[in-house]
């Protein structure tokens, strides 16, 4: 869907461990399913596809000052620069290990962030002509992508077709040149170069949601177990400083699952939980460890040892989550973590991976 709609090839990004969803596995769903290439932020996110066995070919583009650029090399990685100093570093470096280096540019068309600024970028220019390294891409990230038809956005994509221009008249024509993220690839394809560089719409989560899904489907669904099951008299008070008290007799469950696990703290006594299908509210403040669920004056039928599911399915989205707590999807789902379980189902029939 994502080449339909952007007439490109896709870079499936994988930083941050899949979006939280597990980068090694997601890199190969996205593989199989048509993604020519594998995005992350740094090399070390890049190393750890090489030792799970992904050959395909792999970006990274956040550098510091102790970067490991000859592990990069040796792994056939390709490292995008954003200063003269990271490319001269990258040059050093394949220098010597006796290897060419393969190296991309980014450009800081207005984001300001990282990315070679105008003013050096004739010293990048001179450092891309040495025989170290062998130039693959130029590419920028968007500030307002999520605003389509925002004027910055068609500014940023003009400063970087210069940039590219000007490597053409160098000699040092780019392969691949990209500045669409999800939201570009799925609402504007004259963002779209030779290929998309797509997070966040890969995971089923919409990049624009003010323009409804785009028909994507969520990719995880967060479900934790009932630790225990018990029954509490009107008055008494839940979890840390008891900030709910039971209005009256009434059953609850602890789930093992709280804010070391992602769980923001700051649902706390507004998290919808479904179990068995039915709705149950949290209450209480949420532990590092668990959360507390009221399930009502007769149980509603949950046991030890059943599942409830926090997010995902028929239950609350992790967007709800980020419009409650005011942030965005990415941090929701990138920061679940701690110890839960990562398992992977195929999809149905009926759905393109």
């Amino acid at each position: 869907m994502l080449r339909d709609r952007s007439g490109a090839e896709v870079i499936a990004v994988v930083k941050a461990d899949g979006y939280g969803h597990g980068a090694v596995e997601v890199s190969r769903a996205a593989l199989a399913a048509g993604a020519t290439e594998l995005g992350v932020a740094t090399v070390p996110e890049a190393l750890a596809l090489r030792a799970a066995g992904v050959t395909a070919p792999v970006i990274a583009w956040l550098h510091t000052p102790s970067t490991d650029f000859a592990a990069a090399i040796a792994a056939d990685v390709e490292v995008v620069v954003s200063t003269p100093a990271q490319l001269a570093a990258v040059v050093a470096a394949a220098h010597r290990l006796g290897r060419t280096a393969t190296v991309g540019v980014k450009v800081d068309t207005g984001l300001a962030r990282s990315g070679v600024s105008e003013r050096e970028w004739p010293q990048v220019c001179v450092l891309l002509k040495e025989d170290a390294v062998q130039l693959r891409t130029v590419m920028c990230h968007l500030a307002r992508g999520d605003e389509p038809g925002h004027p910055l956005n068609a500014a940023q994509a003009a400063g970087l077709d210069a940039a590219v221009a000007d490597l053409h008249r160098a000699g040092l024509p780019p392969q691949r040149v990209h500045i669409a993220n999800s939201a570009a690839a799925l609402t504007d394809r004259s963002l779209c170069r030779d290929v998309v560089r797509t997070g966040i719409a890969l995971y089923g989560r919409s990049p624009v949601p003010g323009l409804g899904d785009f028909g994507l489907t969520p990719a995880m669904t967060l479900t934790a177990e009932v630790a225990l099951v018990k029954r509490i008299a009107a008055g008494q008070g839940v979890s840390y400083n008891h900030t709910w008290v039971a209005p009256r007799d009434t059953v609850v469950a602890v789930l093992a699952c709280g804010y070391a696990d992602g769980v923001p703290r700051a649902l706390s006594n507004r998290l919808p939980v479904h179990i068995d299908g039915r709705r149950f509210a949290g209450v209480g403040r949420i532990c590092m460890d668990q959360l507390v669920v009221d399930l009502g004056h007769d149980g509603g039928g949950v046991a030890e040892g059943d599942r409830a599911v926090l997010f995902g399915g028929a239950g609350a989205s992790a967007g709800d989550w980020a419009d409650a707590t005011g942030t965005i999807d990415y941090e929701i789902l990138t920061g679940i973590g701690g110890r839960t379980q990562r398992r992977y189902v195929e999809p149905p029939d009926s759905m393109t991976p």
